[in-house]
């Protein structure tokens, strides 16, 4: 059956594993960015804790695609331009559009200029998008497409390494010269996050049930959710429901065989969508509350805008490996994050601070390049990366070994505000090595190698 546009943008959104739900404004096409006007920070000399990687020299040479003595040519973008869904992800762009700006302003990396070319993929033009970057860009930085699987080998067919704030088809997820700010690999599995959330909700650990839906994704997604309770030691209760990803007519029948079923509480893979918010108003409506535990999507306006009314998951709580903007009074690269993304009137949320992770990665890499700034020694040097927090903006990762976090806190939800609640102080993760539980990479569709990489695109 063909999908609608707008099932299909639904689809996607809730791909974006960190993003904040919401429809942005309806900029679109690629752009050249290479600013210098003034932002707060300009002048900074580091990024949270990070130092700042930007800043004059006397850099030589025009060592690679993109890059000459005097400028970086760097390819990033969104999928903002897409039509049903109008500035999808476009917190991406807005975020290396900010962070070219305060590089430059500082004197680009050692004294070469960034030039960015912000790519517009619309959903559907990925693979067209990743032809141009390859024809001219040195590198992709903080970019974020949601059909990044269709790029995917136009990328590894011309060799164009990669820090992309986040990627979504497995494939890319697994594929070579990439390296993301915060992995999330499809053998491997956080599941710290789920330990903190049984600490938090007692009832979770006893007999809890899935919102299953009829998207591949969704289904995916709580697959691997369930294999990591069961490791966990929690069997999760088969309560027989699916709910279509498109809506249902009436949710209350729905609602009732939860609430028949005994679930001592819901986990859901899903994000703030129509089909989620009805089915938990109607568990409202019928007098039954059970605990609710969600996926990190949730954490977003839309979520706190819609329960700051309706109040129907009140208590809902989610785990996150980033820092929560609540804490922007505790952490100094979030509130730089955000005082850098409002200046230029952008976009902020979760992803915008991986795609600025992603570029402090980049740019730190590039830095020690030097003089000998090539593809060959930005590959070499990201690879050793195996320590990361973007200056604080999250936990702990490896992108090097592209390897998760071992670390969480959670979230909950009240009315329409949002607070850490796990660890109690505010800004600290819990870290458990032990949490970390590898899976099936078939699970997901993927061949790997001995070196982790999917076999799917590479090169013979």
């Amino acid at each position: 059956m063909r999908q609608s546009g707008t099932a299909k943008a639904g689809g996607v959104v809730l791909a974006l594993a960190l993003v904040a739900s919401g429809c942005g404004s309806n900029r679109s096409g690629s752009a050249e960015t290479g600013g210098d006007g003034r932002s707060p920070a300009a002048s900074a000399a580091t990024f949270g804790d990070l130092p700042s990687p930007c800043g004059p020299g006397a850099a030589k040479g025009a060592t690679d695609q993109g890059v000459t003595a005097g400028s970086i040519k760097i390819g990033y973008g969104d999928d903002r331009g897409f039509a049903a869904a109008p500035g999808l992800s476009e917190e991406v762009g807005d975020a290396i559009d900010s962070m070219i700006k305060w590089c430059n302003q500082q004197g680009g990396i050692l004294g070469r200029k960034l030039v960015g070319t912000r790519y517009d993929a619309a959903l559907t033009n990925a693979a067209a998008v990743m032809k141009k970057a390859c024809a001219s860009d040195f590198m992709l930085v903080g970019e974020g497409f949601a059909y990044d699987e269709a790029a995917e080998p136009v990328r590894v067919g011309c060799d164009l390494p990669a820090v992309p704030a986040f990627t979504i088809g497995p494939n890319a997820n697994m594929g070579p010269d990439k390296y993301e700010p915060m992995p999330f690999p499809v053998d491997r599995y956080n599941a710290s996050g789920l330990a903190a959330l049984l600490k938090v909700v007692p009832g979770f650990g006893k007999n809890p049930a899935m919102v299953l839906s009829d998207s591949p994704p969704i289904k995916a997604a709580s697959a691997k959710v369930t294999v990591a309770l069961g490791k966990l030691g929690v069997k999760v209760k088969d309560c027989g429901i699916t709910i279509s990803q498109n809506g249902e007519s009436n949710y209350v029948p729905f609602a009732q065989k939860f609430k028949d079923c005994g679930a001592s509480a819901l986990w859901t893979s899903n994000g703030p969508i129509p089909s989620q918010m009805g089915m938990f108003e109607a568990l409202g409506r019928i007098g039954s509350k059970p605990p609710k535990v969600a996926e990190a999507q949730w954490y977003s306006q839309v979520a706190a805008q819609w329960n700051g009314k309706s109040h129907a998951v009140d208590g809902l709580v989610t785990s996150l490996s980033f820092q929560p903007f609540e804490n922007a009074d505790k952490v100094t690269a979030v509130k730089q994050y955000l005082d850098l993304v409002r200046a230029d009137k952008g976009k902020p949320a979760l992803l915008g601070m991986s795609a600025t992770s992603a570029f402090l990665l980049w740019a730190t890499a590039a830095k020690k390049c030097g003089d000998d700034l090539t593809r060959k020694c930005m590959v070499s040097g990201l690879s050793t990366v195996h320590q990361w927090t973007g200056g604080g903006l999250h936990a702990p990762s490896d992108p090097g070994g592209n390897l998760p976090s071992n670390c969480s806190l959670v979230v909950r939800l009240d009315g329409g505000t949002w607070k850490q609640v796990y660890p109690e102080k505010a800004s600290e993760f819990s870290c458990d090595k032990s949490k970390v539980f590898e899976l099936d990479p078939k699970l997901s569709g993927v061949t790997l190698n001995n070196d982790r990489l999917s076999t799917a695109f590479l090169k013979k």
